[in-house]
């Protein structure tokens, strides 16, 4: 978000904790990432041991992370209908 501030930018955020993803959300934002499901799963959550990507499909696996939104990978930032996965906070730049 620092990042983002130096920028001259007001992030809208999302707690998505509190306001999870759905399927068809994260469907969108893995287009607009250009990136498999399986590089969104967030593998160090404890949940997420329960969730094997080389077992479900990729249909699958969105739905398995709309429901349990904590194995997300965060923070995602959306731009102008392009969005990028802030690890590293650089890679944001590309969206803005």
């Amino acid at each position: 978000m620092a990042l983002l501030r130096e920028k001259g930018l007001e992030p809208q955020i999302i707690e998505y904790l509190k306001t999870p993803y759905t399927a068809a959300q994260l469907k969108q934002l893995l287009g607009q990432l250009k990136m498999p499901a399986s590089k969104l799963l967030r593998k160090k959550e404890a949940v997420a041991a329960a969730i094997d990507p080389a077992k479900l499909s990729e249909d699958q696996l969105i739905e398995a992370m709309a429901r349990n939104p904590i194995v997300v990978e965060r923070p995602i930032v959306v731009s102008a209908g392009k969005a990028a996965l802030g690890r590293p906070p650089e890679a944001v730049l590309s969206v803005l």
